[in-house]
C-alpha cells in the first residue's frame, strides 16, 4: 500500500481551482458521515460487523475481504469499497506473477515496484482483478497510487485509460470509484471519480486547500491523519483540518491497523 506525502501543489492544482465548478455529492454518498480506512493487517479478523458498526463507509482490502464479510457490513448499513493498488505492483498479491512483466523501478520504502500502466496487458490484468473483487458484492473500488504519474510522467495516458476502465466496472450497477492523493496530477482522472482521500493531512499545510478543491468538484472528500497511539492532541488537530475543509476525517497509525471504536467525526 503506497502512502507518501505529496511533493507540493503545482500549477495543475491552480488550474483545477479555476476550472472546477461547485457540484453536489451524489445522494447515496451524501448520507455518509463517518468512514474507516480498514486495510491494515488484522482489520478483517474477528467480527467485522462489530468492529465497523459505527461507520457509514468502510474501505477494506479488496482481495482479502470475503463476500460473507461484505454482506455482514451491508447488514449494518455500511457502504463497502475494495482497496486496489493501481500504480504499483505489490509482491504479496496472488496476481503478482502475472503483473511481474510490467514492473518498472523498485520503490524501496514500501517494497513495491512502480507499474507500467501504459501497457494494455497490465490494464487488462487489473480489470480482471477488479471484476473479481466487485463480484464479492462491494459497492465500488478505492484506488491507490494513481499519483505515481507525478514521478513517471510517461505513464499519465495509461493511468487515465486504466482509471476509465475501472470506473466502468465500478459504476456498472451503481457502484462508486474513489482514489487518493495526487491533487496536483489527478485532474485528468477526476471525471471518473465519486470520492477522493487525502492522506497524512497533519504533515502538509496544502492539505486543507486540496480537500476544498476536491469537495468543490462534487467528490465525497475524505481525509486521513496518521498519529501515534495516545496522541490525542494530534488526533484533534487532524480532525479539525478535515472538518474545516468539509472533509470526513479518519485518524489511525501509519500501518492502518488501529480502528477507533468511536469514529472521528465533525
Amino acid at each position: 500500500m503506497g502512502r507518501r506525502r505529496l511533493l507540493g501543489v503545482g500549477l495543475a492544482v491552480a488550474a483545477l481551482a479555476l476550472s472546477g465548478t461547485a457540484a453536489a455529492v451524489p445522494p447515496r454518498l451524501a448520507a455518509v458521515h463517518t468512514w474507516a480506512f480498514g486495510i491494515g493487517n488484522g482489520t478483517l479478523s474477528g467480527d467485522v460487523a462489530q468492529r465497523y458498526a459505527r461507520y457509514d463507509l468502510v474501505v477494506v482490502d479488496g482481495q482479502e475481504v470475503t463476500a460473507a464479510q461484505v454482506t455482514a457490513l451491508h447488514r449494518d448499513g455500511a457502504l463497502v469499497l475494495g482497496y486496489l493498488d493501481t500504480g504499483t505492483i505489490e509482491p504479496y498479491r496472488p496476481w503478482y506473477r502475472s503483473a511481474k512483466p510490467y514492473r518498472l523501478d523498485y520503490w524501496k520504502q514500501w517494497g513495491e515496484w512502480y507499474a507500467n500502466v501504459d501497457a494494455a496487458g497490465y490494464r487488462k490484468l487489473l480489470g480482471s482483478v477488479a471484476a473479481g473483487m466487485l463480484r464479492k458484492g462491494l459497492d465500488g473500488l478505492f484506488l491507490d497510487n494513481t499519483d505515481m504519474v507525478e514521478t513517471h510522467r510517461d505513464q499519465a495516458s495509461g493511468m487515465v485509460k486504466l482509471v476509465a476502465r475501472l470506473a466502468a466496472l465500478a459504476h456498472r450497477g451503481g457502484g462508486h470509484l474513489f482514489a487518493q492523493n495526487g491533487a496536483d496530477v489527478d485532474g485528468p482522472i477526476l471525471r471518473y471519480l465519486d470520492g477522493w482521500n487525502r492522506e497524512d493531512i497533519g504533515s502538509d499545510s496544502a492539505a486543507g486547500r486540496e480537500l476544498r478543491l476536491m469537495r468543490a468538484r462534487g467528490l465525497l472528500t475524505l481525509a486521513t491523519g496518521y498519529t501515534a497511539a495516545g496522541s490525542s492532541r494530534a488526533t484533534r488537530r487532524d480532525v479539525r483540518i478535515a472538518c474545516r475543509a468539509g472533509a470526513l476525517p479518519f485518524v489511525s497509525n501509519l500501518e492502518l491497523t488501529r480502528i477507533p471504536a468511536q469514529p472521528p467525526h465533525c
